[in-house]
């Protein structure tokens, strides 16, 4: 069977540029010099089927984070004739704020979330500050509340959702964190979201301090390169030099989305 091939974009929607590189790596770094750090979300689209992957944070996360927002994802989509109102599948690679937030978004979607990451932000990890700091567990509730409401589709390790697009479950960063991998015309690529925030954190397999379990995340960097066709496949979650690998989906857009599955320039 011939593998389709999709479209791939990353929508650059918030930046933090206050972060330093000892912020990034678990074991700092001796230069402690600016390195910030961007937020996206995604698009997987072609052949009939149409995924959006991950929510991003809203205005009033952005604030209370102080963190700097760029456009809404809804508007960003808009840019791509995707409306979030109709939106039917949205994938949650973990629950943090700055993935799983805009909880007023997708009001039609499913959403689709492994087992352990649903365990973890319910969990008694949460009774520790250090492991829930980066949940808001408004956007958790929300998502329990759309359980309820039967529009959350559970997968547990490797599930496939179509023919060329596939989810899997490294853990890591939090227990239940899932990378997708997608086929393009450029071979497997793998959307590794917060299993590597940065190129550095995977090429130099330092982990970024927010970690629930450091093995895993290594193991992580290791899994994600093997899924995808060459290292330069696999997309992090969190480097503004995506931006600037990639080319611009269309005329006036390279600040905002960039085409993934394009070559790179």
């Amino acid at each position: 069977m011939t593998i389709p091939n999709y479209e791939l974009y990353a929508l650059r929607y918030a930046v933090n540029s206050a972060q330093r590189s000892v912020h990034n790596f678990i074991d700092g770094d001796v230069h402690d010099v600016p390195m910030p750090l961007d937020y996206f979300v995604w698009v997987i689209r072609g052949h009939g089927v149409k995924y959006i992957v991950d929510t991003g944070f809203d205005a009033e996360a952005a604030a209370s984070r102080q963190r700097t927002l760029l456009a809404t994802p809804a508007e960003l989509l808009g840019l791509l004739d995707i409306d979030a109102a109709t939106a039917t599948d949205v994938i949650i690679t973990h629950l943090h704020y700055d993935h799983a937030g805009n909880r007023h978004l997708f009001p039609r979607a499913r959403f689709h979330l492994q087992d352990r990451e649903m365990a973890y932000a319910t969990g008694r990890c949460m009774c520790h500050p250090g492991l829930r700091a980066a949940f808001d567990g408004r956007d958790v509730a929300a998502m329990v509340e759309r359980v309820y409401a039967g529009r959350v589709v559970f997968h547990e390790g490797v599930d496939e959702l179509a023919p060329g697009i596939v989810l899997h479950r490294l853990g890591g960063h939090t227990d239940g964190l899932q990378i997708v991998r997608v086929h393009t015309r450029r071979g497997w690529m793998v959307l590794a979201s917060d299993a590597s925030h940065l190129y550095a954190n995977m090429e130099q397999s330092r982990s970024f301090p927010i970690v629930y379990n450091v093995g895993d995340m290594y193991e992580g960097h290791r899994t994600c390169y093997r899924l995808a066709d060459g290292p330069g496949n696999v997309i992090p979650g969190h480097d503004p030099l995506v931006m600037s690998r990639y080319p611009a989906a269309a005329p006036g857009l390279g600040d905002r989305i960039v085409r993934l599955d394009a070559d790179p320039l």
